[in-house]
C-alpha cells in the first residue's frame, strides 16, 4: 500500500471518529486547524492540544493573562534553591505558586495560572458545564506556554518570523545558526527584579523578553554578561580569601634529597624520628 494512500485511509477514519465525538459547541479556529492538518487529529482533546501547540505564541499571551486574573497568592514569596517540600528550584524555571503544594488549588484548577479548566483542557466554560474538569491540573495553552518558558529554541522559527527574519542585535539578516536568547539575562531578574509582582515576572519568560540574533552576536552578549555577572556571585571576603589561597603555595621537598635515618625533620614526629622510621 503507498503511504499517500495509507494516509488518507487513516485521515478519513480519524475525521469520522473527530466529528462522531465533537460536541454541538467547538471553538471554531480549533476545528479549522485540525482539518487542515496532514495528520488529523481524532479526538476533541487532541484537536486542542494540536492547536495551541502549533501556536506557542498566542498561548504564551494567554497563559500570562491567565495568571494576571489569579493573581499571586497571599503570603507567596518567589524562592530558589533546596525547598522543603520539593525539588530543587533554580531560577531559570519561570515562577509557578500554583505549582507549589502550599499553594496549589487542586484538580481542576491550572498549576500555573491558577484558573479553572474546562472540558478538553479550555480555558473558558463554552458548554454551560459550571464546574471545573476535575481529571485535568493543566490548561492544553498553559502547557504550550510552559514548552516555550523552559526551552525556547524549540520555537526559533516562530520567532524568526515574527522578527521578519532580521537579527535584533545587528540588524542583519537572521542566518541558520541564529539562536534563542533572553533580552533581560534570567541571573539578573533573579537578581534586580525578584521583587515585582508575579504575573508580571512571567513576561521574562515569554514573548517580551525572547529575541533570536545570530550566533556571534549572541557570544559577544554573553561574554559581556559573564563579565557582569562575575562580581555579583562571590561574595567580596570569600573572593579575597580565593585570592590568597592562590598565591600561596606550599614548600615542597626536594624530591633528590634523601634524609639520613633517624633525623628530625619537619617532614616526621618526634616520635618516629627518635625510632628510626623516619624512612
Amino acid at each position: 500500500m503507498a503511504v499517500s494512500t495509507w494516509l488518507a485511509q487513516r485521515n478519513q477514519k480519524a475525521r469520522a471518529r473527530l466529528m462522531r465525538n465533537l460536541p454541538e459547541v467547538f471553538p471554531g479556529a480549533v476545528l479549522v486547524h485540525a482539518l487542515s492538518r496532514p495528520f488529523l487529529p481524532a479526538t476533541p482533546r487532541r484537536t486542542v492540544d494540536s492547536y495551541w501547540l502549533y501556536h506557542p505564541i498566542r498561548a504564551d499571551k494567554l497563559a500570562r493573562a491567565l495568571a494576571a486574573l489569579s493573581g499571586a497568592p497571599l503570603g507567596w514569596v518567589w524562592r530558589v534553591g533546596i525547598q522543603k517540600s520539593g525539588p530543587l528550584v533554580s531560577f531559570r524555571v519561570p515562577p509557578t505558586p500554583f505549582r507549589e503544594p502550599a499553594y496549589t488549588k487542586g484538580p481542576g484548577h491550572c498549576c500555573v495560572c491558577g484558573q479553572p479548566i474546562f472540558r478538553f483542557g479550555w480555558h473558558r466554560d463554552l458548554w454551560g458545564d459550571r464546574r471545573p474538569n476535575q481529571n485535568a491540573t493543566w490548561h492544553s495553552c498553559c502547557v504550550a506556554a510552559w514548552n516555550l518558558w523552559i526551552a525556547p529554541s524549540d520555537h526559533v522559527r516562530h520567532l524568526k518570523v515574527l522578527q521578519k527574519r532580521r537579527c535584533l542585535a545587528t540588524g542583519e539578516r537572521l542566518l541558520k545558526n541564529a539562536e534563542v536568547d533572553h533580552h533581560v539575562p534570567l541571573f539578573k531578574v533573579w537578581r534586580d527584579y525578584r521583587d515585582r509582582p508575579w504575573p508580571a515576572l512571567l513576561a521574562f519568560w515569554g514573548l517580551p523578553n525572547l529575541q533570536v540574533i545570530n550566533r556571534s552576536a549572541h557570544v559577544e552578549k554573553c561574554a559581556q554578561e559573564a563579565g557582569e555577572r562575575r562580581p555579583h556571585e562571590v561574595d567580596p571576603g570569600r573572593r579575597a580569601i580565593g585570592i590568597l589561597s592562590l598565591s600561596w603555595k606550599p614548600a615542597t621537598p626536594d624530591p633528590f634529597h634523601i634524609t639520613p635515618p633517624g633525623a628530625l625533620t619537619t617532614q616526621s614526629s618526634p616520635a618516629r624520628a627518635l625510632t628510626g622510621r623516619g624512612v
